[in-house]
């Protein structure tokens, strides 16, 4: 869309200096993902009384929920020091990772994100590193090439990945902690947000952190990115406190509903209600009909219409529940019993996507 999308849980490269100040920096800091930070203290504890650095780990979930923050607060209380970041589609070959891996000190942390989207190549180079911390590499080529093998100083690696299922089976395996992260709940959220309006010097009044709490889908970057918008239009519009009447209007021009959709979201639904009676629709029609991609809508729009229980998958395609026809005053018609959507083509109505 023209409009930039606030409620998007990517991370956007103006929002680093001001995002990388609301962190938290170590493990007692961390806010929600209780079952995670306690696996993570056992294995941190375990790992320190050994002397040795940590098994190599794999982070997953949603893009927004800290995968990248988790990483750095572990390398700041295994080494004291921040981790060596990098991202899958940045490793183009094999030298981009030898850059790295032979710059690394005993027990430091590579941060690799979207890992699933490492080259064939550059994953099964890195297969030998993971393991026995050497690797073959080429030096030259031609017929005066020849293979050196480099003995790596022991590291931790941890993965990021927003689309676990993309991961081969190798690659899976060879990390010792695989931990999933979920969406946030509106009380941890508001602690989030809390902490993060005292680091602003933005003062907030009773309830007022909670409403963007309640809107923010679950998701810290998001929650933080309605905190400055909110700040925004107080600064502008009033005193620069928030009050409830301050963030109601404020979100009202960011077009984020009382249950944190925004016009993306209930273009969705409204596509999906309205032009295909509220499926089952396949996702490539909706993209169409919407003139979107279709990972925008997987990645940015279904996930929260899923959880919040708007949309529903089936072997059909897309369908749209009975909460979601609530939600946009439209008057329910229930679906044609698992019949396709005589509009889909046949390839489309049958579409499933998992």
């Amino acid at each position: 869309m023209a409009r930039e999308r606030i409620l998007t849980a990517e991370r956007r490269p103006g929002d680093e200096p001001v995002d990388v100040a609301l962190r938290p920096q170590r493990l007692a800091e961390m806010v929600g993902q209780h079952h995670v930070v306690e696996k993570l203290q056992i294995a941190m504890a375990a790992a320190k009384k050994r002397g040795e650095p940590l098994e190599h780990i794999l982070l997953d979930g949603p893009p927004g929920l800290g995968k990248t923050t988790l990483a750095s607060v572990i390398a700041r209380e295994m080494t004291e020091k921040p981790p060596r970041i990098t991202s899958g589609p940045s490793l183009a070959k094999q030298a981009d990772l030898m850059a790295l891996l032979t710059n690394l000190e005993t027990g430091d942390v590579l941060f690799i994100d979207e890992i699933h989207r490492l080259p064939t190549i550059v994953e099964e180079f890195l297969y030998p590193a993971m393991e026995d911390f050497r690797v073959d590499y080429t030096i030259e080529g031609g017929l005066s090439g020849r293979v050196v093998n480099f003995a790596l100083r022991r590291f931790t690696l941890i993965g990021a990945t927003t689309r676990a299922g993309m991961l081969s089976g190798a690659m899976r395996d060879r990390f010792g902690h695989r931990y999933h992260l979920d969406f946030y709940g509106t009380d941890d959220l508001t602690v989030i947000l809390r902490r993060s309006a005292e680091k602003l010097d933005l003062t907030a009044r009773a309830n007022t952190l909670e409403m963007i709490a309640a809107r923010s889908r679950g998701t810290p970057r998001v929650a933080n990115r309605l905190l400055k918008r909110v700040r925004d239009y107080a600064q502008v519009r009033a005193d620069g406190i928030l009050t409830q009447d301050i963030v109601e209007k404020a979100l009202d021009v960011q077009q984020v509903d009382s249950l944190g959709l925004d016009e993306l979201d209930r273009a969705f639904l409204t596509a999906l209600i309205k032009v295909y009676g509220g499926g089952p629709a396949g996702i490539d029609a909706l993209a169409a009909t919407m003139g979107q991609e279709r990972d925008t809508l997987e990645d940015l729009v279904e996930p929260y219409l899923l959880q919040i229980g708007f949309v529903v998958r089936t072997r059909q395609g897309r369908q749209a529940t009975k909460d979601a026809y609530a939600h946009l005053h439209f008057p329910y018609a229930p679906p044609g019993n698992g019949k396709c959507n005589p509009s889909l083509p046949a390839d489309e109505a049958t579409l499933f996507d998992g």
